[in-house]
């Protein structure tokens, strides 16, 4: 494999990491002020395909969405996929 294209995986879960966290932050940041929220659907999804552990962190560091148990089993399961993406592109 070449270059970039090894260390693509490594990108996708660094962005979309960064992302989940952000748009938590983001989510948290417009909750605290009452204004229009970032769907739930979107903070869940972007979870699910990769971005548990930003999500975690988010959830930690900004008290936020940890009350909602379906957010943590959600980013417990984006984790995991975050895992087993670094655990095949490691294997090539």
């Amino acid at each position: 494999m070449t270059g970039l294209l090894k260390h693509l995986p490594w990108v996708y879960l660094l962005i979309v990491n960064l992302v989940e966290f952000f748009v938590m932050y983001l989510d948290k940041q417009r909750a605290k002020r009452r204004k229009w929220r970032v769907p739930e659907f979107d903070l869940l999804f972007i979870g699910l395909i990769g971005g548990g552990m930003g999500g975690l962190l988010a959830q930690q560091l900004f008290h936020h969405k940890t009350r909602k148990l379906r957010f943590y089993f959600f980013f417990i399961f984006g984790t995991l996929v975050a895992i087993a993406i670094s655990f095949v592109s490691y294997k090539r």
